[in-house]
């Protein structure tokens, strides 16, 4: 498919013109995936050069390179806010920049494109020019070159996509093996040697070995590619094993954390450094990876673990001194270290030191099985509660943390609380006291070293209505803390380095460019990188499944699908009754309210306060407005029956919070139901977005005299 983006033929073929390549892509990969390689095509032709654009947008990658084009290349901008993949620019100059920068200074990029580094892949840190073009997630060192999305939270993004699936996989096999093959005994919930289920644990038990080094690894690798997989995975294994530095707890997954990222920028250090020519070779996959795992390896060892083990002693020591205070008080302090690190050394520490009292006061040990399954539960039930706030991956990751919680498996929060530890770790410490308080003052006691409802529904719980109660309060209040935090400050993997979506996850090693599920895109700045990178809230807005509208609902059906085939444009999305002249509104909510109230005169909105909240929460993650005057707000909801889109016009303009500070006076408003399906509508809203940023275009939308005259205009989309 021949994207828009592809210049006219002969375009730069004659006189100075260069041969430029581009690759555009943002999170949601629809509106400035677009915009972007609009701005560049059109700079790059009145400039006499002639460019090829490859969109890598939610319908996935559409006028792709080929090796032709890469061959004869001048050069080639990369103009993204995730992963694309650098591997066929090898021995071409590549500037990489976020695609805020491509929609903005499009001109800007084209000269500096022509100084930029030359790529010399994984182990090559310096082009011709120097630079850091090499480097994974960042962008060339010309001045003004953006960096979209903040490479701390690609790069934790990327840890958390690939230790998710070991959190999972570990955790409902232990989970299962629990439930089937267990038996209660003084030792615990225990499973015989010789039985089916104990080889299940086992898998199970390695799968939760690995999400560690996991999460680490593909930290490192997000920041410094293939060469940082190796010493980010290693370092993670060394901060889970706590016995490698006299740490019975080990550093859990925040050591992994620290390892992943120590690992990914000083593999980047080492890359900077000018080796001969015969050596390079070898560099990314002998000496990067031999020197940066051994030096990461001996320092956390001998330098972090340290502090690690004196922290585990010292706490344990503390507890120690404090079995003479109130219930309560003791109840509080042990909920919170259980929910503080999920496995780390805080949380080891306080179940340790549960478990070493069981036989001769219970009651601390209960205290600490309530609280144990608060986490999960509390994560779980949040993507319950508000699953708009939570993208396709996490609301399946809440529903296993659901069920690891209730066997008491509190790494079932480790996914979340890795992707937005400010606001998750302090709701799972808020509702793990809480839990604590209610058991210790009810003096709830646990006769074995586990948590979680298992134990009392194997009857090892001496007090279970309490015990219950104090888990299901300690869940709600987790679970309501965090979406309050989340809507404060973002909405989907809000993550602190950021704060997206979520950005979604960077692709994986084996396919990097890979398109991502298809996204209903909005814009939105983000924190941690450039303003006007798409939807930047964390894992990216509403993902859109949405099919085409019928014929029958196109021309008017009972879902009251508006007027005939000749007053319709985008597919029958956007009708005469979804039109309107003049926005009565003045600033942005009111204008979502009167957008929705639009779209509510074609029948195929059931609930309109519903469909404005939608859009609210949306809102919160990001704004909607592109810039170049132009805004779309969007909902995906089950309060529409069917896609509807709406556009009015504000002459005054409302501020949105767009990036290039400009106010809306075009505002388009798309909903879609939550369980759609098909991409056409996607393929539409691309067109949109690509037509929106001709200055022409818009002109002549703002100039139609009146609803047939707009639908005429907006009729050319097609």
């Amino acid at each position: 498919m021949t994207s828009p983006a592809d210049p006219p033929n002969g375009a730069g073929a004659s006189g100075p013109g260069l041969k430029l390549l581009a690759v555009t892509a943002c999170p949601t990969g629809i509106a400035h995936t677009y915009m972007a390689a609009e701005k560049l095509a059109q700079s790059a032709e009145a400039l006499g050069h002639h460019m090829k654009v490859e969109t890598q947008g939610s319908i996935g990658a559409e006028n792709v390179l080929s090796d032709n084009d890469v061959r004869e290349a001048d050069g080639v901008i990369i103009a993204s806010d995730k992963d694309v993949d650098r591997s066929r620019f090898i021995g071409k100059r590549v500037l990489v920049v976020g695609v805020a920068e491509g929609i903005h200074h499009p001109e800007r990029l084209i000269e500096q494109v022509r100084e930029a580094p030359v790529y010399r892949g994984d182990g090559g840190g310096r082009g011709d020019g120097g630079g850091r073009s090499a480097e994974r997630g960042t962008a060339s060192a010309a001045p003004g070159g953006g960096k979209g999305r903040g490479i701390t939270y690609k790069a934790l993004m990327n840890g958390v996509s690939y230790m998710i699936p070991f959190v999972v996989v570990g955790g409902l096999l232990i989970a299962v093996s629990l439930a089937l093959g267990g038996d209660t005994t003084s030792k615990g919930i225990v499973i015989p040697d010789d039985s089916f289920w104990k080889t299940v644990n086992d898998i199970g038990t390695i799968g939760f070995q690995l999400m560690i080094p996991a999460l680490s690894g593909y930290i490192a690798y997000a920041i410094a590619d293939r060469p940082a997989l190796v010493p980010g995975m290693v370092g993670g294994w060394i901060a889970a094993h706590g016995e490698l530095y006299d740490s019975e707890a080990g550093a859990g997954f925040i050591g992994a954390i620290v390892t992943g990222f120590l690992a990914g920028y000083l593999v980047l250090w080492i890359k900077r450094i000018r080796v001969p020519k015969f050596v390079q070779p070898i560099m990314p996959i002998i000496v990067i990876p031999i020197v940066a795992t051994s030096v990461l390896g001996l320092f956390f060892i001998h330098v972090l673990g340290k502090p690690i083990s004196w922290v585990f002693e010292h706490l344990t020591d503390w507890l120690g001194g404090l079995t003479g205070t109130s219930a309560a008080l003791l109840g509080i302090i042990l909920g919170l270290m259980i929910a503080f690190d999920m496995g780390g050394p805080v949380n080891k520490t306080a179940f340790l030191f549960g478990a070493g009292l069981v036989s001769k006061n219970p009651e601390v040990m209960g205290a600490c099985a309530a609280a144990i399954p608060v986490p999960p539960l509390g994560q779980g039930l949040a993507t319950l509660l508000r699953r708009r706030m939570f993208d396709d991956q996490e609301r399946e990751t809440g529903l296993a943390a659901l069920f690891m919680g209730f066997f008491g498996i509190t790494e079932g929060a480790i996914p979340f609380a890795a992707a937005r530890p400010a606001r998750v770790i302090p709701a799972n410490m808020v509702g793990g006291a809480v839990a604590g308080a209610i058991a210790g003052v009810a003096s709830v006691e646990d006769n074995v070293p586990h948590g979680g409802p298992i134990v009392a529904v194997l009857g090892a719980v001496g007090g279970v209505p309490m015990f219950l109660v104090a888990v299901v309060v300690g869940t709600a209040v987790t679970a309501l803390v965090t979406l309050a935090l989340m809507s404060v400050g973002g909405g989907p993997a809000a993550a602190e380095a950021d704060t997206a979506s979520a950005a979604p996850p960077a692709a994986s090693p084996a396919a990097p460019s890979a398109a991502p599920e298809p996204v209903l895109a909005g814009a939105g700045g983000g924190g941690g990188g450039t303003a006007a990178s798409g939807a930047a809230a964390a894992r990216e807005v509403v993902s859109v499944k949405a099919a085409a509208p019928t014929d029958t609902d196109r021309n008017g059906d009972e879902a009251g699908a508006g007027a005939g085939p000749g007053e319709e444009v985008l597919s029958g999305y956007l009708t005469e009754r979804t039109v309107k002249e003049r926005l009565a509104a003045d600033d942005k909510d009111a204008a979502i309210r009167e957008m929705a109230e639009l779209l509510a005169t074609t029948g195929r909105v059931a609930d309109t306060a519903e469909l404005v909240r939608a859009a609210f929460v949306r809102e919160e993650q990001g704004t909607t407005g592109l810039g170049e005057e132009i805004a779309i707000p969007h909902a995906k909801t089950d309060a529409v029956t069917a896609p509807v889109v709406g556009f009015a016009r504000s002459p005054e303009g409302i501020e949105w919070g767009a990036p290039d500070g400009t106010k809306a006076r075009l505002v388009f408003m798309i909903a879609v139901p939550e369980a759609a399906a098909g991409d056409e509508h996607l393929r539409i809203l691309a067109r949109l977005s690509r037509t929106l940023m001709a200055a022409e275009f818009r002109e002549r939308l703002l100039g139609a005299a009146d609803v047939g005259a707009i639908l005429r205009v907006l009729g050319e989309i097609e």
